[in-house]
């Protein structure tokens, strides 16, 4: 999320309570979470484990829990609960907004946009021109949708996260992380119906212009989909997630997160993909494989009992 100014790191320390380390004069322009620092954002770390990673990473500064060595041109804010600290400048900068009307006085709806009844369009939300929204979508606080946009009935574009902070030492081990961040449609993109897309966590979740999608699709947060891509029905796709270009996953596929899919692979149905794929490839099976590899593999595994009963006959 990028404030809507820099703010000053003392401004900041004050809201939180931190003790200030490194260069304390400057100022940040946003908090994101660390698989989508920039330079200039805030991040929070609250376990060793990660120290190094958010000291090391594009973030400038780092919200800790204990005082350690600052990299040079970074600035630290120590506190007792980074998470708590993290809620409070997100709840400052996005505070909860009650939605008085089905269609938010706030959102922007472009000329020749068709918007139907029982269509829910939260505050900030922008639509561009000559979209069609269907019975019963809901389009969730500060959304984009670009030009001619479809989203079929009962789709939900903007729900939080599914992103949790883990303490198993606490009653309650897991702890929402509130959702900052963005879903950002653009053009040409056509969603089915009963489909939900996640917002980013503090950054955007983007689907890339004239992809289309089926029914019953879930896209997980700060999940990345290129252009002209094709998901079928069911497909599941995990956080933080990169689809290239012209990617076709077929149906019930399921993507774990934090991976690649390389451009114009397509990915047969019901198809595991655990890791990274690459492109101009086809892909099969769980853990996802090189289709022709996976088709030989079955004709053999077909084959097993006809062999058994050959080795049983020569007494092997």
């Amino acid at each position: 999320m990028k404030f809507p100014s820099p703010v000053a790191l003392t401004w900041i320390a004050d809201l939180i309570g931190a003790e200030l380390q490194g260069d304390t004069t400057a100022s940040a322009s946003g908090i994101n979470e660390i698989h989508k620092v920039e330079s200039g954002d805030l991040v929070f770390v609250d376990h060793p484990k990660y120290y190094e990673k958010c000291l090391q990473s594009a973030a400038t500064f780092i919200i800790i829990n204990q005082a350690v060595e600052c990299p040079s041109g970074k600035a630290l804010l120590i506190v007792d609960q980074p998470f708590e600290a993290y809620l409070k400048i997100v709840r400052h900068f996005r505070p909860f907004l009650p939605a008085a009307h089905m269609i938010s006085e706030s959102a922007v709806i472009g000329e020749g946009t068709y918007i139907a009844p029982g269509v829910y369009i939260g505050h900030q939300v922008v639509i561009g021109r000559d979209c069609y929204i269907a019975p019963g979508a809901v389009i969730l606080d500060h959304c984009v949708l670009e030009d001619r946009v479809v989203i079929q009935s009962g789709t939900v574009i903007g729900s939080d996260a599914f992103y949790y902070n883990t303490k198993k030492d606490r009653e309650v081990w897991y702890r929402r992380m509130e959702s900052c961040g963005r879903v950002l449609i653009e053009s040409d993109v056509e969603i089915g119906a009963s489909c939900t897309i996640d917002r980013g966590v503090t950054h955007d979740t983007r689907i890339g212009r004239g992809t289309k999608m089926d029914n019953m699709v879930h896209i997980g947060h700060d999940t990345v989909i290129g252009r002209n891509c094709l998901l079928a029905a069911q497909v599941g796709v995990a956080g933080a997630v990169v689809i290239e270009d012209g990617v076709t996953l077929w149906g019930q596929v399921g993507v774990s997160k934090t991976l690649t899919i390389g451009k114009n692979a397509v990915v047969l149905a019901q198809t595991g993909v655990p890791s990274s794929l690459k492109g101009d490839r086809m892909y099969f099976g769980t853990p996802a494989e090189d289709a022709s590899i996976k088709r030989r593999e079955l004709v053999w595994v077909k084959r097993i009992p006809e062999m058994w009963e050959k080795l049983k006959k020569l007494g092997v």
